[in-house]
């Protein structure tokens, strides 16, 4: 299976990832973006450089999904792949931040950068705004964070709208439930 852990900062994907790590010792477990040594450096840009163009930041993005595929998804298909982040997220990221290219073309050309290649699941942690309030205040924030939390409550509600659009399979999961509690709905989501 090739899954995708989606939700905005603060939602508890790097947690949720760490457990199934240790369940799923076999897995290749990656990120968008940075899962690879070119991604790594795309993502460096993203988070810690002004990028004024919306577009700039969208074609980063896609340049970092084409090279994930190429070097990490498509060698691993037949193994369990476990993602932190991937192209919905960098869809609704472009959304919220205003991208002028229309949601089908965008679809289009995330589907280019992964040889058409979608995720059998995508697990939506989904996190109210008090919750993202909260976690914010304990930590430094990057470029994205600095956006401010309506920024990531749009990015989050369009999440659900690209999946609610597609032809993939989703569970939505309240990440505001105990830290076991989601673990456990993943894992039965999983098999």
């Amino acid at each position: 299976m090739y899954i995708i852990i989606e939700g905005v900062d603060t939602s508890g994907k790097s947690t949720q990832i760490e457990l199934l790590k240790k369940r799923f010792k076999d897995a290749i477990f990656t990120k968008e973006p940075g899962g690879t040594k070119l991604g790594s450096e795309i993502r460096e840009i993203l988070l810690n450089k002004n990028i004024k163009s919306s577009k700039a930041e969208f074609f980063l993005f896609l340049a970092d999904r084409a090279e994930h595929f190429k070097e990490v998804i498509r060698p691993n298909l037949s193994k369990l792949i476990i993602s932190d982040r991937g192209f919905i997220s960098g869809i609704a990221y472009a959304m919220s931040r205003g991208l002028d290219i229309e949601l089908d073309e965008m679809i289009k050309l995330n589907k280019l950068a992964l040889n058409s290649t979608l995720p059998d699941l995508v697990i939506l942690l989904k996190i109210d705004k008090e919750s993202i309030i909260k976690r914010l205040n304990k930590k430094s924030h990057d470029n994205i964070e600095k956006r401010g939390i309506e920024y990531l409550l749009s990015v989050q509600k369009n999440m659900q709208n690209i999946l609610k659009r597609l032809d993939i399979n989703f569970v939505e999961i309240d990440a505001s439930k105990d830290i076991m509690e989601i673990y456990k709905i993943i894992l039965e989501n999983i098999k």
